[in-house]
């Protein structure tokens, strides 16, 4: 027990990494913020416009440990994360100026509440250009970075893990369909859907 209160501590201050953002921003404009998963189906924050977009050097991969939205410290669950290597498709979102240091707040809560991630700026490329936006990304030596997963073990998350957030396979559920309806292709996600529907985990 004493180990898994230690693993649930934050990793990092993310106070002083918000301010870092904070500056690195400046506040003289929209802010840009890429998503890749959850973030496409469920922003919880104001834009006002998003467009499809990709990024080279990163890609999307269902290896983050998740003890509490997506699973429990006893049966840990998994979230998307964009670690390095590859290419990712997923949406842009931009947030007026004036709300953007209170949007900012509010995401930073829901994102960085530990510190996991090593939030960055990325050139996404849309149909009408390129727009550096803000991208939540994960190290591949983070605590919360699983490396390879099997089949075996993934069915066994899917098929238990359970957070205050609802399911790891409800997760991968909503990210495949939100995807789909950009008219993204993921094939390892598609995999994975067609893996856990053999197997009788999704709902017909």
């Amino acid at each position: 027990m004493l180990r898994t209160r230690t693993m649930l501590k934050p990793l990092r201050d993310p106070l002083p990494l918000l301010e870092r953002t904070r500056a690195e921003w400046g506040g003289q404009s929209d802010l840009w913020v890429f998503g890749y998963a959850s973030l496409i189906w469920r922003p919880e924050f104001d834009a006002a416009e998003h467009h499809p977009a990709w990024v080279r050097g990163w890609h999307r991969a269902f290896r983050m440990r998740s003890r509490i939205n997506r699973g429990s410290p006893e049966q840990p669950g998994l979230v998307f994360a964009l670690v390095s290597g590859g290419m990712c498709r997923g949406v842009v979102f931009r947030i007026p100026r004036a709300q953007a240091d209170a949007e900012l707040s509010r995401l930073w809560g829901r994102e960085m509440p530990t510190g996991v991630y090593d939030p960055r700026w990325l050139a996404c490329q849309t149909d009408g250009g390129v727009v550096h936006a803000l991208a939540f990304t994960l190290s591949r030596r983070s605590p919360s970075f699983t490396g390879r997963i099997d089949d075996a073990q993934m069915l066994h998350i899917l098929r238990h893990a359970q957070g205050r957030y609802g399911s790891t396979l409800d997760y991968l559920l909503q990210t495949a369909h939100a995807l789909r309806a950009q008219q993204v292709r993921d094939r390892e996600i598609e995999r994975l859907v067609a893996l856990a529907s053999r197997q009788g985990l999704c709902p017909t």
